[in-house]
């Protein structure tokens, strides 16, 4: 009988313990389970067309872009500021690699890097602004969205330039070669996306491994499988169904190193953790000894280089530079930030969040295009869904 009842209580408070996980994990879980359901959605809706080969690849170059921008946007949300500029710089340096690779004819590697170092200039002479002068981002990037239009229009002399050599467009609209030579299915894409399901779930277990010895494990083992197996079965068919039609788009190695790179800076680095400190209350990170205008300084450096390399790819895959390239990608991108369960405070949020933040956007698009809703309704329902997600930060902020 004794038995019983003990077993009765483990299982309350097992039962517990996972009702509490999942309301303070909530965010997180939240939008993964939206991302799930929406292109499940999609799926029935488009009688299976979202998840065709040709279909997936388009999806991930269509938002490679935005991705890219999403992952800097999200450390400068994070850190508590915005950058309202980042739609305008995307299009001067797409302008501006233009001018150099097709007018000056300028080797496209060079010009890469100078573009890239030109984006970087860009964060990091409006980050000074924010930084040390203490001048609202708001203010200091909204003008600076102002002059990068004006200059993408001098520079471009208001028509398109194009195109690029075929080198440069590989960046955008390449692929992976398949080493093996199969027929029907590129198989080195597929291995390649195996490898990287099974690379993620033996991290996933070590990292769980260590916070099980230092007893930090909060985590209920269930949701830890399950979880972890759906993302690895997630990705081996995704990798599947686009080695089916020409394999692994370049971009994608590109977006999924940097997710990689930016994640482990932002959850196991002192810079990472004290950018989070900044956001949360900077007034305590400085006294705690935390440089923060260096921080917020080098954020916004950042923020410049990446929607630098995101103006390169837009401009790749266009095979042109327009004088309207970029137009209201920063709405896109700090809805994709703000989807993916980042604070308005700051402080709050993460780098994959903000990428499933940005597929979930652009699988809404890419959907509602497929079933022939107009640009006016899915702006709508675009706004509606930036609404419920800021509204669902702010009741479970109240709610805590």
């Amino acid at each position: 009988m004794t038995d019983l009842v003990t077993s009765e209580q483990a299982a309350s408070a097992g039962s517990k313990s996972s009702f509490g996980f999942i309301r303070n994990h909530l965010r997180e879980y939240g939008i993964l389970i939206a991302l799930i359901a929406i292109m499940a959605f999609f799926q029935v809706v488009t009688g299976g067309i979202l998840l065709k080969p040709v279909n997936l690849t388009n999806l991930i170059l269509q938002n490679s872009y935005i991705v890219i921008m999403a992952i800097g946007m999200l450390l400068v949300i994070v850190s508590g500021h915005i950058d309202l500029s980042v739609g305008s710089v995307l299009g001067f340096i797409g302008a501006l690699a233009a001018v150099m690779i097709v007018n000056w004819e300028v080797n496209y590697l060079l010009t890469a890097v100078i573009c890239l170092a030109a984006g970087a200039a860009i964060g990091a002479a409006q980050g000074f602004w924010v930084a040390y002068y203490k001048i609202p981002s708001f203010i200091v990037t909204l003008a600076g969205m102002l002059v990068f239009k004006g200059l993408t229009l001098w520079l471009l002399a208001g028509q398109s330039i194009g195109p690029f050599p075929r080198q440069f467009q590989l960046i955008s609209s390449g692929f992976i070669p398949d080493i093996f030579n199969s027929e029907n299915i590129n198989l080195f894409s597929l291995l390649l996306g195996v490898a990287v399901a099974a690379l993620l779930l033996y991290l996933a277990v070590r990292a769980r491994l260590q916070k099980q010895r230092t007893r930090m494990v909060d985590e209920p083992f269930a949701f830890f499988v399950a979880k972890n197996v759906i993302i690895a079965l997630a990705i081996v068919y995704m990798s599947y169904l686009m080695a089916t039609f020409r394999g692994l788009p370049n971009v994608f190695i590109i977006m999924a190193l940097l997710i990689s790179v930016y994640t482990f800076v932002a959850r196991r680095t002192t810079v990472g953790r004290r950018i989070y400190a900044i956001g949360g209350n900077e007034k305590a990170a400085k006294l705690s000894g935390i440089n923060t205008e260096r921080l917020t300084f080098l954020t916004f450096a950042n923020m410049g280089m990446l929607a630098a390399l995101a103006g390169l790819v837009f401009a790749a895959r266009l095979n042109t530079a327009t004088p309207k390239a970029g137009l209201a990608f920063e709405l896109d991108v700090i809805a994709a930030v703000f989807i993916g369960g980042a604070s308005m405070s700051g402080g709050v949020g993460t780098i994959v969040g903000a990428v499933i933040g940005a597929f979930i956007m652009g699988v809404m698009n890419n959907g509602m295009s497929i079933l022939g809703v107009g640009i006016d309704w899915q702006q709508v329902i675009k706004g509606l869904v930036l609404l419920a997600a800021v509204v669902f930060d702010v009741y479970n902020k109240n709610k805590g």
